[in-house]
């Protein structure tokens, strides 16, 4: 499948049963044939959203028909949550625009519904580059070395806005675990907030793996590292951290369930969707073509070069979690989670 992919995109569709004739893929390589395609992520330059779609706009347009230049959009606050409005409601939907969703765009909705302006289930998912665990990281000159130890220390994290997982994650651990803190907003994205720690400005923050290990893999090594990963949020052991407790393992039964909602955004990663009403005929040929820039060993070694992974799923694939998510999550799990992070009944 993948040395069919790596060929050209109209072959590689037609391989799939995706494309009913040669003059769809003629059509569609003429509506983007000379043509700007913009990314928009939710989150300023520097962070793991943005080296992901920089390097999607470098190889991305090289598989799509018609070969169209790729740039990519800045749109930071509220936590990524202001980008995901933009893309639903005003994004033009002619297939020329398209956004990195926020791996959380379920949990936010489901727990934030007024809040949140936009349908995750309406956005047309092309696919992802990589699966996502949120780690919560401690600074070490606090004594806390592990969840073992936080006993009762009240800690200072900081993160962008309360529609993100570094805002959620923290307060779902202390809340069921019964641990002190508070959770700072207003920091640009996860770089900001991870120089934060470094200034001693704040104590802790959660966030991807990746994000930790690629900006501040320093911190974390010798025999007295200058941070520590205590807790992590996923389906499976995140591979870069197996030692690491996952918090499902550790808290009671009767919160499991909203665990586990939240370790479902993992797969969600860092990934592509169209807004709402792009012409469908189009959606087949992008993901396609997402599939083939994931095949595509030039791909895999820039995102190595930039520190970070390719643990790709598929655009469909990706359409049914976020459905499924959306329409089989109970009400009880969301109410109870939303007490458990926001305070609220």
């Amino acid at each position: 499948m993948k040395s069919t992919l790596k060929r050209t995109i109209p072959l590689a569709l037609v391989a799939a049963g995706l494309v009913a004739s040669p003059a769809i893929a003629a059509g569609v390589a003429d509506h983007y044939k000379k043509k700007t395609i913009t990314i928009l992520i939710g989150y300023g330059p520097g962070g793991t959203y943005d080296k992901y779609a920089m390097t999607m706009s470098r190889y991305y347009g090289n598989h799509i028909p018609g070969k169209p230049n790729v740039i990519v959009q800045h749109m930071p606050g509220a936590g990524g949550s202001k980008a995901m409005a933009y893309a639903y409601n005003v994004m033009q939907a002619q297939g020329y625009n398209m956004v990195m969703p926020l791996d959380n765009i379920v949990i936010n909705k489901l727990l934030r519904p007024k809040k949140m302006r936009y349908e995750p289930q309406n956005f047309i998912w092309l696919g992802s580059s990589n699966q996502t665990n949120n780690v919560l990281v401690v600074r070490a000159d606090t004594g806390v070395t592990s969840l073992k130890n936080w006993g009762n220390k009240s800690l200072i994290g900081g993160t962008s806005g309360k529609g993100s997982n570094g805002y959620i994650i923290p307060q779902l651990v202390m809340s069921t675990l019964g641990l002190k803190g508070k959770v700072i907003t207003g920091y640009k994205g996860s770089s900001k907030s991870i120089f934060a720690i470094e200034q001693r400005e704040t104590e802790m923050a959660a966030f991807n793996w990746l994000a930790w290990s690629s900006k501040v893999p320093q911190w974390f090594t010798g025999k007295k590292p200058y941070a520590n990963a205590v807790v992590q949020v996923g389906k499976f052991a995140d591979p870069g951290i197996p030692s690491v407790p996952r918090l499902s393992e550790l808290v009671d039964p009767k919160y499991k369930k909203a665990v586990a909602f939240m370790a479902s955004s993992g797969p969600l990663g860092r990934g592509l969707a169209f807004p709402p009403k792009v012409p469908m005929h189009l959606v087949a040929p992008m993901r396609a073509a997402f599939d083939a820039m994931n095949s595509d060993k030039a791909y895999e070694a820039a995102l190595k070069k930039r520190k970070l992974r390719l643990m790709a799923t598929g655009g469909a694939a990706l359409q049914k979690i976020v459905n499924s998510a959306v329409t089989d999550t109970s009400s009880a799990v969301i109410k109870q989670l939303r007490g458990l992070v926001y305070g609220k009944k």
